[in-house]
């Protein structure tokens, strides 16, 4: 029996330091209803979808730091999108700046199931970028200063029909992400970024970002038996471009679907979770074929590591 799961992915155009929140919180909701109208269960924004990607600025006010932050979830300003998720009864999914009651800052994504209710949280673990000032790039990319590492691993929750995921941008390129997850038995995993395309330490990587966003997705899926929904926060931001391509990917490693724009659009596709189950209990069933046990004996072998309790120096 097929389990299907309509989903949305809502890409979102640029925006600028000047667009405040109300403003923002308007635009996902038009496309939260447009994913309504295409009966959607189900609807994922991008990585901190609230505000421009701050951490392409020096600020040394922590003042000016933190007004990019939200303290609580929801606040005045994104009630409406909680509101109006549990009218129409869809789930969402989407990426903001978190200032905890304790002082600490993360990179946060969220998932709010068709009540409107708050069923599971991640927090950015591979933080890309740099901490110091770096004057030589056109922009900066501060998100190891500005956020903590994400102190709550990779979890799976049961909502909305299956068991779902969460990573956010950087966190698509390192294989562990997906397997944490995969190791969970994970059928859906919801990923937001914010990517330049210009990459200033490494510049002839510029002309395949597109190529490594969907490269790293579709491997990922395939390698876990797990569908991606993978969703840009794109266009020329603050004279910043940042790629779009935002693309729902199946656990055959196939795109069902992807943007053609650089603003703000809705992707839909429906979406069987019963189609993980083959890869899951075949090629990459872990508990059959996966043979962690071995993996540090054999890199010894090869003198890729030191042994155990063997000093390099």
């Amino acid at each position: 029996m097929s389990r299907i799961i309509t989903v949305g992915a809502a890409q979102m155009g640029a925006i600028q330091r000047a667009d405040n929140r109300p403003a923002v919180v308007k635009r996902m909701v038009e496309l939260m209803r447009e994913a309504a109208s295409h009966r959607c269960d189900l609807i994922v924004y991008p990585e901190l979808t609230l505000t421009t990607f701050f951490p392409r600025w020096w600020m040394e006010n922590q003042d000016d730091v933190d007004a990019f932050f939200e303290r609580e979830m929801p606040s005045n300003e994104t009630a409406p999108l909680f509101n109006e998720a549990a009218k129409l009864g869809i789930g969402f999914s989407f990426g903001y700046a978190e200032l905890t009651p304790e002082g600490r800052h993360f990179n946060t994504a969220l998932l709010v199931d068709k009540t409107g209710r708050q069923v599971g949280k991640y927090r950015k673990i591979h933080l890309p970028g740099h901490a110091e000032h770096e004057p030589w790039r056109a922009f900066q990319h501060l998100e190891k200063r500005y956020f903590e590492v994400g102190d709550r691993s990779w979890g799976v929750w049961n909502a909305l029909g299956g068991n779902m995921g969460m990573m956010i941008c950087n966190d698509r390129r390192w294989p562990e992400s997906y397997r944490m997850m995969g190791l969970q038995s994970v059928e859906m995993i919801l990923l937001g970024y914010n990517t330049p395309r210009h990459n200033p330490p490494a510049p002839d990587h510029d002309r395949l970002s597109e190529f490594h966003n969907q490269l790293v997705m579709q491997a990922g899926a395939y390698q876990n038996g797990t569908w991606v929904v993978g969703v840009a926060k794109c266009g020329v931001e603050e004279g910043c471009e940042m790629i779009g391509a935002s693309s729902i990917v199946a656990p055959t490693g196939e795109i069902i679907g992807q943007a053609l724009t650089q603003g703000d659009e809705l992707i839909v596709a429906r979406c069987d979770l019963d189609l993980t189950r083959s890869y899951k209990a075949s090629i990459f069933n872990f508990e059959m074929h996966r043979q962690p046990e071995h993996y540090g004996r054999i890199v010894q072998q090869r003198g890729a590591v030191p042994p155990e309790g063997r000093s390099e120096g």
